[in-house]
């Protein structure tokens, strides 16, 4: 990762401007709920081509636009839409009118002038007559008994009015992050205003002129009408100081008392006026919002402006400031707030509530670290973790990675991520072929590959992050979710690690390709130190529970970050494998140590994940793997952090909010209902019976018997597929050894190898001797030197080109079997294999792309024959070529490829004289021998 240099001096802030105001918008503009809008259905039948023959099936509906307005009434032609008809005759209307269309940009001195009007229209008597939600709070000033009759607070204007909201933001671009200073303005446009009346040093506004009596009777009318009676409405109050817990409260309403009195009375002010209220949090359909008391900024009034100052400087106002408050609702917030979801609303004349509870909150918090609105949509916030793998959307579950980069930028209120497709034709240099292109488009350029370059821009539209990434696809759209997730992982390891230096940010995973402006990176989020790094040094002081758990139990073995209680259901024949799509039944307890009662936490009925993409966390996967279909696991594992504790706990979060999490930790029973195959093995096995895995154990043990061989050593065994496949055919071997850089995946072939051997005396094979050890084929072990047969099944296309080549040096020379059979798919049949899987659309007309998310390359026929005679050439083997699937002499060749070495006997006294100085680095997994028992 490059750390960019940071800029002399900052960039101003650039504006975007808006598009300009549709037809429709210029008339509501100009008169408000005055407009009138009608549809009438128009039906047309469409020409058969013969006269007077109607067909029934082939009638078209249209829509036609009736506007009215004050001074005219027009009519629009016929649209295929509603919406198009409606613009049609709010145009007709400009027109005739003489409307001049206005700029949506207007200057702050215009737009003061606008909220001037603004304010004061809300006050008037046509107003009362429409649906505002501000009605609501008319209602209840007109029943009040306050000092003057009508009296609004300025919270309830802001808190209900967009456009006056707006038109703050366009007076003073800070009072997008001001609260305090939006309720400056509107208290200065009444001021202004020569119809209202403000009082002197509280946020109140009210009518100069008395209302009509018709208008009070109809507001009254209304609000009669909506009976609240008494309810009891959950909220969460945010204390200002972060070390301080945030808590839960509870909000008393009825008919006598105003809502945001009461918020007011929680917050131990007067009333409302003396409230202040930021913008919506969460979604933008709901009330939810912060408020919070304007006592606690200290300020005074300066009478020529009408706006709120602070005389004692901007560190008593900093240090008023609710961090946790700002960070959700990217403003300032001051003093101690309250999070409630309350408020009149356009949907009814009713007022409108739901519960904010801590659970509430803390999802909310959750939301905007950059893994935490991939747990929320797959609603498995204590099972899934960000996939470290993009694999294509079929296998992928929840947003996509774009989708979920744009959601976390709207979480830190940055502008959308921009995102550069760079196109490479086929047979071309890079440099001669790079074109960028904007993903907006649909047009996919089917003859090349693709790159995509990612950046990040600040509030201030400043460059914060960039990232370019050599990975080349086939699809345009992978190339934009594999690089959106590459930016993702890099944001979520830094959220992790938020107290580190900021020299530091290099060494981060995910970072090759990206480079950083460390300044204006540091100042977008230094906010969230304040909030997560707090947290994460709090709970590094919390000691793990399993340790003592296992004491009690000589038996329990804290392994892999848990605890494996017991496994139950007899082994089917169907196991996950990396690329596997895999569905599993799970819940998760919080227990504590002498407690007997466990909570719910979290539990899921059916949840799918790709195996080998880090799609959930590690202890699942890690146990999943051990399992086959039908049978059930429970684990246990050390806790999380509290935060993600009672973003899940439900109805127990207000007391698992109270209690210390020393003593506790999760346990997790789960279950596998069924695995899909990797897309690999479908393919094969929709083409191929038998599958092109049968084909290839068959082919192998063809050369085992051929050779007498009596040791085969599996380079790359995984599960032990091979291994296993071998003791259910009758052949000379007498020794098998297997080797693999995944313990997971030797875990499981110990486990079916122990089994067969140990239990299946009736089995055919004539093998007395098997061990798996862990380490890289790359790497030599003198142990396993000078073998009968040596196999190497679809192993190296899991490599880097590179390990392929070092592997096949080491084999020969090294390790030097009389025969080694290598196998590897042959990219060319990739086209038939991915006809014969039923492709999507957009993957029908799409490059061949590899058969596994996990192969690094795959090579053709000249490619696989190149390396192979060269090494065959250099270490004194013989190379003959064959494969399975297909036939040689029809194109494209075989499915599988094989290459079957064959050693010189005038190596074989060089090798073993090797042996005795040579290294063993392998560590030793599983043994069994048919005179003792098998050990690990």
């Amino acid at each position: 990762m490059v750390i960019m240099e940071s800029q002399e001096q900052a960039q101003p802030m650039l504006s975007v401007e808006r598009p300009t105001l549709t037809p429709k918008a210029l008339i509501h503009h100009k008169y408000g709920t005055t407009a009138s809008y009608s549809i009438e259905e128009v039906q047309q039948h469409a020409d058969s081509g013969c006269p007077g023959l109607v067909i029934p099936q082939q009638v078209k509906v249209l829509y036609r636009c009736h506007l009215n307005l004050p001074d005219l009434s027009v009519t629009s032609d016929t649209f295929t839409r509603k919406k198009d008809a409606e613009q049609s005759a709010a145009k007709i209307a400009i027109e005739k009118l003489g409307i001049q269309s206005t700029t949506s940009n207007p200057t702050p001195e215009e737009s003061s002038k606008e909220l001037v009007a603004r304010i004061s229209s809300l006050f008037n008597d046509e107003f009362l007559s429409s649906s505002h939600p501000l009605i609501g709070h008319f209602g209840v000033a007109f029943g009040a008994n306050r000092e003057h009759f009508g009296m609004i607070p300025i919270v309830a204007i802001i808190a209900c009015d967009v456009k006056a909201n707006n038109l703050c933001k366009v007076i003073d671009c800070k009072a997008e992050s001001n609260p305090l200073l939006v309720s400056s303005l509107v208290l200065n446009a009444a001021r202004v205003s020569s119809s209202l009346c403000t009082a002197d040093d509280e946020l109140w506004i009210w009518k100069q002129a008395p209302y009509s009596a018709k208008t009070i009777e109809s507001v009254n009318s209304r609000d009669s009408g909506s009976s609240l009676g008494c309810v009891q409405i959950g909220a969460t109050y945010i204390p200002c100081s972060i070390k301080e817990n945030v808590e839960a409260l509870t909000l008393d309403v009825s008919d006598e008392h105003y809502y945001l009195d009461v918020i007011a009375q929680k917050l131990n002010v007067k009333d409302s006026s003396r409230l202040l209220v930021s913008r919506t949090v969460g979604k933008a359909s709901s009330e939810m919002k912060l408020y919070f008391p304007f006592r606690e900024v200290a300020h005074s009034r300066d009478d020529s402006l009408g706006l709120f100052t602070n005389p004692k400087g901007n560190e008593h106002i900093d240090s008023m400031l609710n961090k946790r408050a700002c960070y959700l609702s990217g403003q300032d917030i001051y003093g101690d707030a309250i999070l409630a979801n309350i408020g009149y609303s356009w949907k009814s004349s009713n007022l409108f509530y739901e519960d904010v509870s801590l659970s509430t909150y803390y999802r909310l918090l959750l939301a905007k670290v950059p893994d935490g609105h991939y747990k929320l949509s797959r609603e498995a916030i204590l099972a899934a973790e960000l996939p470290t793998a993009y694999t294509g959307r079929s296998n992928w579950k929840g947003p996509t990675p774009k989708d979920l980069l744009c959601a976390f930028c709207r979480q830190h209120r940055l502008p959308e991520p921009l995102f550069s497709v760079l196109t490479i034709k086929k047979n071309t240099s890079l440099s001669d072929t790079q074109m960028k292109s904007d993903v907006s488009h649909n047009n996919l350029d089917n003859s090349g590959t693709f790159r995509c370059e990612v950046k990040i821009l600040s509030r201030r539209m400043e460059t914060m992050l960039e990232g370019s990434f050599a990975d080349i696809h086939r699809k345009e759209s992978d190339a934009i979710h594999c690089s959106a997730l590459k930016v993702l992982l890099w944001f979520n390891k830094y959220f992790k690690q938020l107290d580190m230096p900021v020299e530091r940010l290099s060494s981060l995973d995910h970072s090759d390709g990206i480079s950083v402006n460390v300044e204006t990176f540091c100042q977008e989020f230094a906010m969230c130190l304040s909030i997560f790094g707090f947290k994460q040094n709090d709970y590094l002081r919390i000691c793990s529970s399993l340790g003592s758990f296992c004491k009690n139990d000589p038996n329990r073995k804290y392994k892999n970050g848990m605890v494996v209680l017991n496994t139950e259901g007899p082994e089917s024949a169907v196991f996950p494998s990396p690329g596997s799509l895999i569905c599993i039944s799970y819940t998760v307890e919080l227990v504590r140590i002498g407690d007997p009662v466990k909570y719910h936490l979290e539990s899921k009925d059916e949840f799918e994940f790709e195996v080998g993409t880090g799609a959930v966390t590690y202890q699942i996967e890690t146990c999943v793997s051990q399992l086959s279909v039908n049978q059930s696991a429970v684990f246990v594992m050390d806790m999380p952090s509290k935060d993600l504790i009672l973003a899940v706990a439900g109805e127990a979060v207000k007391h698992l909010s109270e209690i210390p999490l020393y003593n506790c930790f999760l346990e997790y029973s789960l279950k596998i209902l069924r695995v899909a195959q990797p897309l690999e093995e479908r393919m094969e096995q929709a083409l191929f019976s038998p599958s092109l895995s049968r084909q290839r154990v068959e082919f192998a043990i063809q050369q085992i018997n051929e050779s007498c061989a009596c040791t085969l050593v599996d380079f790359g065994c995984g599960s032990g597929s091979l291994l296993d496949s071998l003791l259910a055919h009758s052949t000379t071997l007498e020794k098998i050894v297997g080797v693999d850089i995944s313990q997971k995946s030797l875990a499981r072939a110990a486990k079916i190898l122990h089994q067969k051997l140990s239990l299946n005396s009736g089995a055919p094979t004539s093998i007395r001797h098997a061990v798996l050890y862990d380490g890289s084929i790359t790497v030599f072990d003198s142990r396993l030197a000078g073998f009968d047969m040596g196999t190497c099944l679809e192993v190296i296309e899991h490599m880097e080109e590179g390990q392929a080549h070092i592997f096949g040096d080491v084999v020969l020379s090294s390790f030097s079997p009389k025969i080694l059979v290598v196998s590897t798919p042959n990219y060319e049949y990739n086209s038939i294999l991915q006809k014969s899987a039923m492709p999507t659309m957009e993957e029908k007309t799409a490059p061949c792309k590899f058969r596994n998310h996990d192969h690094k390359f795959e090579w053709t026929r000249e490619q696989f024959e190149c390396w192979a005679t060269d090494l065959a050439s250099r270490h004194n083997y013989r190379v003959e070529f064959g494969g399975v699937g297909g036939s040689a002499d029809v194109e494209p060749g075989f499915a599988s490829q094989i290459a079957v070495f064959r050693r010189s006997s005038s190596d074989l006294v060089e090798n073993y004289a090797k042996m005795e100085d040579s290294p063993q680095p392998y560590e030793l997994i599983w043994e069994w021998s048919h005179s003792c028992r098998s050990s690990f």
